[in-house]
């Protein structure tokens, strides 16, 4: 397992200011935040992090979504990283979401759910390459 997993708090969260309370949580499920930025993605760097969607029905309206505004981007450690963050965030859709996860918090239905986290270890470390260039991150947490 490895101990590395992205996190986007995602525009619709940081329109609504919900940023604080989101990293709050993070740290007190104790999680090191070893890298965080914010940043607007263009549509050419999220059509690069959404390639495994390309070519299905909601790729566009989730590029539309992704880069409608600024998003939050963290790099987190913790043993097993993936899956204690995807405990955190709950299921996609907030509505099958348990009480007290990010996406039942925050979110507002499936597409529009707050917060993203890697689904395994190997989509971590490539979307965790996509988000933070090798020389942003180099000196801080050695990716």
């Amino acid at each position: 397992m490895g101990n590395k997993t992205l996190c986007i708090i995602k525009p619709d969260a940081v329109r609504k200011k919900y940023i604080g309370d989101i990293i709050k949580a993070i740290i007190d499920a104790n999680f090191e935040i070893i890298g965080l930025k914010m940043t607007k993605l263009t549509k050419e760097k999220a059509s690069v992090f959404y390639a495994v969607h390309k070519g299905k029905p909601f790729y566009n309206d989730l590029i539309e979504y992704i880069t409608s505004g600024p998003i939050v981007v963290l790099a987190l450690q913790k043993e097993n990283a993936v899956e204690e963050f995807r405990k955190l965030l709950g299921p996609t859709d907030p509505n099958e979401a348990s009480e007290g996860t990010l996406r039942k918090k925050y979110g507002e239905n499936k597409s529009i759910n707050a917060v993203h986290g890697s689904d395994c270890d190997e989509n971590a470390a490539i979307e965790l390459s996509i988000m933070f260039e090798k020389c942003e991150m180099m000196d801080c947490c050695g990716m």
